[in-house]
């Protein structure tokens, strides 16, 4: 590879990859809190990338990075900069370019990983009697966003970092390759998510409210404010959903036990259209909402 110090950068992926390739931009008051430390920025700025190459069973291999500042601020940098290679270094990722430019602060991100062609997870290919699947907890991440902006009257560490410090399933993601039929992460919440999946597949779902990961923290929050809907909707979890065949779920503890992270299944995909939720019995049908960007 050849990276910055010239016009544009050199890539070589291994022989016969294909390069997986994805952007984010987090903006200031947008998609994150002013104030917060640069260091967390840095690291989440990354990690949001590399869940998205993770939900498509990528490598990791480099990041282009764009910055808006409204102005330079040398220990500002430094910490960014320490925020984001902490987390590169624990996945080989070569920052290989980028740009800075003045304005209101933003944090644009391109990384690049790639995947043997056919081995790559998609959206398009759940299967009726797939296992619904999903990766560590859900909504903790929305709980530690209500925390930060005294929605909630208490404190949770774990929760505010894991909205703050995501950690993108990038092991799971390649562990998953030849397993699963579909994959997407949990970005947007988990309802608006697997209706990604369901409509680019051309099925539908239900999925068991008593089967959803839930921290203790998360069901505090739902038995004090009645709002069950707050984990299938909050956005960050930066989990992995996947589904996969009846046949091959006898060998998920096998192929998934260096994958460092727990899954657990909350459903089946279904023929009928639509996403269904059954809690103690009652069926609900489940809209896809979670963030929308221009709302």
């Amino acid at each position: 590879m050849v990276g910055i110090g010239d016009d544009g950068a050199l890539l070589s992926p291994p022989k016969g990859d294909a390069i997986v390739a994805t952007m984010d931009t987090l903006v200031e008051n947008v998609h994150f809190l002013p104030g917060l430390d640069p260091q967390d920025l840095g690291y989440k700025a990354l990690a949001v990338n590399l869940s998205d190459l993770a939900a498509m069973g990528a490598q990791p291999g480099w990041a282009f990075l764009a910055l808006t500042l409204p102005e330079v601020e040398e220990r500002w940098l430094q910490c960014f900069a320490e925020g984001f290679f902490s987390l590169a270094e624990q996945f080989n990722v070569d920052l290989a370019g980028g740009d800075t430019t003045r304005g209101p602060l933003a944090i644009t991100l391109q990384a690049l990983g790639f995947v043997e062609e056919q081995l790559a997870l998609r959206r398009s290919a759940a299967k009726p009697g797939d296992g619904i699947y999903v990766s560590g907890t859900l909504g903790s991440a929305g709980l530690g966003l209500k925390i930060l902006q005294k929605e909630v009257g208490w404190s949770d560490p774990e929760a505010v970092e894991r909205l703050l410090r995501p950690e993108p399933r990038v092991l799971l993601g390649m562990a998953l390759r030849g397993l699963a039929h579909a994959c997407i992460d949990i970005s947007d919440g988990l309802a608006a998510d697997l209706h990604h999946i369901l409509d680019a597949s051309g099925v539908g779902a239900r999925i068991d409210w008593s089967h959803l990961p839930l921290t203790d923290s998360v069901q505090r929050y739902i038995a004090e404010t009645g709002d069950w809907l707050m984990p299938l909707s909050a956005g960050d979890d930066y989990e992995l959903c996947f589904t996969v065949p009846s046949e091959k779920e006898p060998m998920l503890g096998a192929c998934l036990q260096n994958a460092g992270v727990a899954w657990h299944r909350i459903g089946t995909i279904e023929q009928q259209s639509g996403l269904r939720l059954d809690k103690g019995g009652e069926v609900t049908v489940l809209l896809p909402a979670g963030y929308q960007h221009f709302s």
